[in-house]
């Protein structure tokens, strides 16, 4: 069997109106525009800071988190320490003279530390990692892990934390 043309092969169809790439990328890069615009306003226009409030994002509340609990516990503030931990933390430890108790006999660097310098957070906004380097009243150099999480009421709390000793700085 051989193939026949009809009359309907050859009939011209109505042309449909084509889409340039021109204008399909200019629709694109506007609306990818838009979206990066929008986001850039609402990541440094907050909406609930009082005005002439500077903005605090999580980086900064993490950091402060850390550092509450360092002045905390170098003025043997156990209450304020305590509270400063995560719920599952808290019931780990039964009291707040008790985590102040541990923190004294396992980890008296964070006592009194000589020098402590804070590195930059990572956190996912649920979960965050802040990193710290101190020094020791012997000149003992620590790096310290903290692990916070965001609480349901949007609060950070630390949830535990890696002590690791670097050793000792001697300066020449």
């Amino acid at each position: 069997m051989q193939y026949r043309p009809s009359p309907q092969d050859f009939q011209l169809h109505p042309r449909r109106p084509r889409r340039t790439w021109r204008r399909t990328a200019g629709a694109w890069s506007m609306l990818f525009g838009g979206v990066l615009a929008f986001a850039l306003y609402t990541s440094h226009h907050p909406r609930h800071a009082a005005p002439g409030t500077p903005a605090v994002g999580p980086v900064q509340v993490v950091q402060q988190v850390v550092q509450q609990q360092l002045q905390a516990l170098a003025t043997q503030d156990a209450m304020q320490a305590f509270a400063l931990a995560d719920n599952e933390m808290r019931t780990q430890f039964g009291s707040a003279e008790a985590f102040l108790t541990t923190v004294r006999e396992q980890y008296p660097m964070l006592m009194h530390p000589a020098s402590v310098l804070f590195l930059k957070p990572e956190t996912d906004g649920s979960v965050a990692m802040q990193k710290v380097r101190l020094t020791d009243d012997d000149g003992s150099s620590w790096s310290l892990t903290y692990l916070l999480n965001r609480q349901n009421d949007n609060q950070w709390r630390i949830s535990g934390c890696v002590v690791t000793p670097e050793g000792k700085r001697v300066l020449t």
